[in-house]
């Protein structure tokens, strides 16, 4: 299995020896790479991590706080040049605790443990759908089909390739319900799956045949969350 990794370190030479030590390891893919913990939580908000190898000490925000603020945090290995946050990385379920300098042969050893960990853990139900309720009845929508949901006052249209389905709910119930990313409000009566975007021309965004609005007001910010390092230059 693949395990995508972030670095995060507000020392450029950590960050760069991490990053050495991660492309040398098979099943380590590199998601990201960020100098502080506001970075990171951007980036966890918009790529799916796995594992992340964490400075403690940063400014502004340390690695411990910004992982206590996480609701469904990814895995973390510490990297630290203080010994006295050892206990509290392990309070936190730290996959391990790794003290600067980090020499390659413990590095690998604390990807191995993150390896064998992440492959053998329970499989679980996935939480990927919602209820609706429809006239008499309530229907089951995959997360996954969801094209994008129009709001209508106090009803919603939840528009799949197979169905439209309209229920008594607000655009803001709704958006509440379902996950960031892929999920993102492109207009104030708009919710857009990202996974489904095949283009955007003007203030109109394309999922295959489908178009959606793109708002003035947020037009840039979600351009900065679609395109931020994805964006083919020259």
């Amino acid at each position: 299995m693949k395990i995508r990794c972030a670095i995060t370190d507000d020392e450029p030479q950590a960050r760069k020896g991490l990053k050495g030590y991660v492309e040398q390891v098979p099943f380590l893919e590199l998601a990201g790479v960020c100098e502080n913990a506001m970075a990171l939580n951007e980036l966890l908000r918009t790529t799916d991590v796995d594992l992340v190898f964490l400075d403690i000490e940063m400014p502004y925000l340390s690695g411990i706080d910004l992982l206590k603020s996480l609701q469904r945090p990814p895995k973390v290995i510490f990297t630290t040049a203080f010994e006295q946050y050892a206990l509290k990385g392990f309070e936190l379920e730290a996959v391990d605790y790794l003290l600067k300098p980090v020499t390659f042969e413990r590095f690998l050893k604390a990807a191995n443990r993150a390896h064998d960990l992440l492959s053998t853990q329970p499989a679980t139900p996935a939480d990927n759908h919602l209820f609706i309720r429809t006239d008499d009845k309530f229907v089951r929508i995959q997360w996954t089909d969801i094209l994008y949901v129009e709001g209508m006052e106090n009803y919603v249209r939840i528009h799949t390739p197979q169905a439209t389905h309209i229920t008594h709910a607000t655009l803001k119930s709704v958006l509440e319900h379902l996950p960031d990313p892929p999920f993102l409000q492109t207009h104030k009566s708009y919710i857009v799956n990202t996974s489904k975007i095949t283009g955007i021309e003007g203030n109109v965004i394309e999922l295959g045949k489908w178009q959606v609005p793109l708002s003035r007001s947020l037009r840039e910010a979600v351009l900065e969350r679609l395109l931020r390092d994805r964006l083919l230059k020259k």
